[in-house]
């Protein structure tokens, strides 16, 4: 008898050591239905999951909430139910012009500008993703953006415009607010980690008319939104990940 992670709810029932993390909770619903032989398994807090089939592989896919502390919840108790391959699909705001509502965003590494990786190692430590997993990605999304990303803690400041100003002119092609947390755990933990982002925020365009899109809907981001859960399901039912790790 399995006791429950008191977050997430998680044990090693789950019986895979694959997952897919969303911030959303009605994400987890829409990559449900691109699975077969799905199972909900539960909804507490910010934190919801299904286990589903894709390919003929086990994968998890849970919500995680908004922000690095929700999300380094979420990946420690994956550790600790025998998950070790985590890819996060969410979404993003360009740093760069040119970048398509849509356009799928893949880090190649983080800014950490969250404070709670931090409390995990030093700001020179790199929040980088897993090689193969980064390897998969080009095969499954060649067409995407690569680069290096950045992950803050809020919107709202009152700085906000100056510090995306900086780092669009550093070449940082897309902010979030949980890949740096991910992949610091992850490599803390031994887990192979990577990062895929949906556009939903033209660079200097404005940041509540591209979430009430991806909230509404909207074609393009839409589209952007089913375009990186195929991906992940892709990358993490490739036959490559059956190599012992």
């Amino acid at each position: 008898m399995f006791i429950p992670e008191p977050h997430t709810q998680l044990t090693p029932e789950i019986d895979t050591d694959r997952a897919i993390i969303m911030g959303d909770p009605a994400r987890v619903d829409t990559i449900a239905a691109l699975m077969e032989n799905v199972q909900e398994w539960a909804f507490n807090r910010e934190y919801k999951s299904v286990v589903g089939e894709y390919k003929g592989k086990k994968i998890l896919a849970m919500s995680t909430g908004i922000g690095a502390p929700s999300a380094g919840i979420g990946v420690e108790e994956l550790h600790r139910v025998g998950v070790h391959y985590v890819v996060r699909v969410g979404s993003a705001g360009a740093m760069q012009k040119g970048i398509e509502l849509g356009k799928l965003i893949i880090a190649e590494g983080v800014v950490r500008e969250d404070g709670l990786s931090r409390r995990y190692v030093p700001e020179i430590y790199p929040a980088v993703p897993a090689y193969r997993l980064l390897n998969l990605a080009h095969k499954y999304a060649p067409e995407a953006v690569y680069g290096i990303i950045r992950s803050h803690d809020g919107f709202y400041t009152d700085d906000n415009a100056e510090d995306e100003a900086f780092w669009s002119g550093k070449g940082i092609v897309g902010s979030d607010m949980e890949s740096g947390i991910l992949m610091v755990i992850g490599r803390q933990r031994g887990m192979e980690t990577l990062s895929i982002l949906n556009n939903v925020v033209l660079y200097e365009g404005d940041l509540s008319a591209g979430v009430n899109s991806l909230v509404n809907g909207e074609e393009l981001v839409a589209q952007g939104e089913r375009d990186s859960l195929l991906t992940a399901l892709n990358i993490l039912s490739d036959e490559s990940l059956e190599v012992a790790v």
